[in-house]
């Protein structure tokens, strides 16, 4: 059973005020029962998420957390004097000490994409989803000389979550081509592939996870048996290898991880916010 409830809440999508309490929420041993509370951009609305709070703090016999990022002052005001949850105030915690040492007043910007039909972030980060959409699973040869970085790697290696990823945090136009049978037994990279070199990044995985995924998809299949899981691990780490490709196992790590150490080799600017 969880040990605790936690809200976020937000004026914007709370997407900031649920990463920055998740982040803290990771240093602890506990379970916790998540509720997700954006837009609320009115008095009214505060109202009755200060309700729903104080409900489960009355039916649970505990205070909730909430975590808020939350800038209109009237919508902030309403939870800072009515509710009974314990409060942790991003931008009243670091928003304010940061007023004061540079000398300015904070736009009070509720989200970074509160004026995203404006942003050219916002659109290069729509057009790289589109991108990246387009070239999954190498779908498409057209315009691969376009992609920031090619992912190649066995089918199931985690090259689609880590493209959209990438794409839709960073605008990175991300194609991944899987390494197939017919790849192995060329002991070569796919033709579509040669001209980009510079731009490959290569996803491996143990096999033993590897087969253990590919059962949820097809059980029982030679695809998910551990033997062929083995051989076409071995096959692309060793082609990787002979081409020289920068590469990276993903078994134990975090799509997060991945992009990050991806960023790292191809386009370091990109880590900048």
């Amino acid at each position: 059973m969880p040990n605790r409830t936690v809200f976020f809440i937000s004026d914007g999508t709370g997407i900031t005020a649920e990463t920055f309490g998740n982040a803290l929420l990771a240093q602890f041993e506990t379970e916790v029962r998540r509720v997700r509370l954006p837009f609320l951009d009115s008095v009214d609305k505060a109202h009755q998420a200060v309700r729903q709070i104080n409900h489960t703090a009355e039916i649970e016999g505990r205070r909730p957390l909430v975590f808020t990022t939350v800038v209109n002052m009237e919508v902030l005001a309403v939870f800072q004097h009515h509710c009974n949850g314990m409060m942790l105030d991003m931008f009243g915690t670091f928003v304010e000490p940061m007023e004061k040492e540079l000398g300015i007043k904070s736009n009070h910007r509720v989200g970074r994409f509160s004026d995203a039909s404006k942003s050219k972030a916002y659109n290069d980060r729509i057009e790289a989803i589109n991108f990246s959409l387009v070239h999954d699973d190498g779908q498409s040869h057209k315009d691969l000389q376009g992609s920031d970085v090619i992912l190649v790697g066995v089918s199931r290696s985690g090259k689609t979550p880590t493209s959209l990823y990438l794409a839709m945090q960073y605008g990175l136009k991300a194609s991944n081509y899987p390494l197939i049978p017919e790849d192995f037994e060329r002991r070569k990279l796919p033709p579509a592939l040669v001209a980009h070199r510079k731009k490959i990044f290569g996803l491996t995985i143990a096999p033993e996870r590897l087969s253990e995924i590919r059962n949820e998809r097809r059980p029982n299949s030679r695809y998910a048996s551990l033997d062929n899981c083995r051989m076409e691990v071995s096959e692309a780490e060793g082609m990787m290898r002979r081409e020289g490709i920068r590469w990276l196992s993903t078994t134990t790590k975090s799509i997060e991880e991945i992009a990050t150490t991806i960023l790292q080799e191809i386009r370091p600017e990109r880590l900048e916010y």
